[in-house]
């Protein structure tokens, strides 16, 4: 008896189905090799052909000057240049893109991403490298409580910039904090500035996991950048200095 082909096929198909419902796959290991790009190796010609007119956009963007630094800004705790600058352009760019109050700002240590922003010229791609990723600058508002115990979490780390608030470290824990010039006031509510990875409880910052997240996407990334501009446009250069904003008690 001559046998229908599609019948073979539709039986076929069903072993295999039943087969793979059957069969679960484990990973027994996992193995990582780092590959290191440099100018020595052999370049694709038609490659490089095709993705140039996206390269010289990129090109022009990332080196676009947007402002001067007056001085070279440093990554240092408990307090440093560079988290003081960055914190107040989160701050001033959080009261203007929210419309709204803010009575403090805050970056994680490990969100600065360099080491240094050079004195000179600073451009688009050197904010890129400040702060590679995506992370969305939003407000939470919260009790006093719960920023005591955020600004314990960034004493016991060492220190994180802050702007509109000062404190001081004692045995890792905040101590002598006010918030625009007051004490702390544990049962008043606070607006802050902050990242959307703290936000969701990065760095350990559990307790903000509870609070809601006021945001309207506007990247971190975008508020230091616009604030360089505004700053440039304004005839000023950026600059930051040390104000014992964090210190470590005697």
């Amino acid at each position: 008896m001559r046998k229908n082909p599609s019948a073979i096929l539709i039986a076929l198909l069903l072993l295999i189905a039943g087969y793979s419902c059957n069969t679960s796959y484990q990973t027994a290991a996992l193995q990582y090799k780092s590959y290191r790009i440099s100018d020595g190796q052999q370049k694709d010609s038609s490659l490089l052909k095709f993705l140039q007119p996206y390269g010289e956009q990129v090109n022009s963007t990332m080196n676009e000057v947007i402002g001067v630094a007056a001085i070279s800004l440093d990554k240092v705790q408990p307090e440093c240049t560079l988290g003081n600058f960055m914190v107040d352009a989160f701050m001033a760019m959080a009261s203007e893109k929210y419309n709204t109050k803010v009575d403090g700002a805050l970056v994680n240590f490990g969100g600065m991403r360099l080491t240094q922003l050079p004195k000179g010229n600073i451009t688009t791609g050197k904010i890129f490298e400040l702060m590679p990723f995506d992370n969305l600058l939003l407000l939470q508002k919260m009790k006093g409580a719960v920023l005591q115990q955020l600004l314990d979490l960034a004493a016991a780390k060492g220190g994180w910039p802050l702007a509109g608030i000062t404190m001081q470290i004692r045995d890792k824990k905040a101590v002598n904090i006010k918030v625009g010039g007051q004490p702390l006031d544990p049962n008043a509510t606070y607006t802050i500035a902050n990242s959307d990875f703290i936000a969701n409880g990065g760095d350990n910052a559990d307790m903000l996991r509870p609070i809601p997240q006021i945001t309207n996407g506007y990247l971190m990334r975008d508020a230091i950048i616009d604030y360089i501009k505004k700053q440039k446009a304004a005839g000023k250069e950026i600059s930051s200095t040390i104000e014992n904003r964090v210190t470590n008690a005697q």
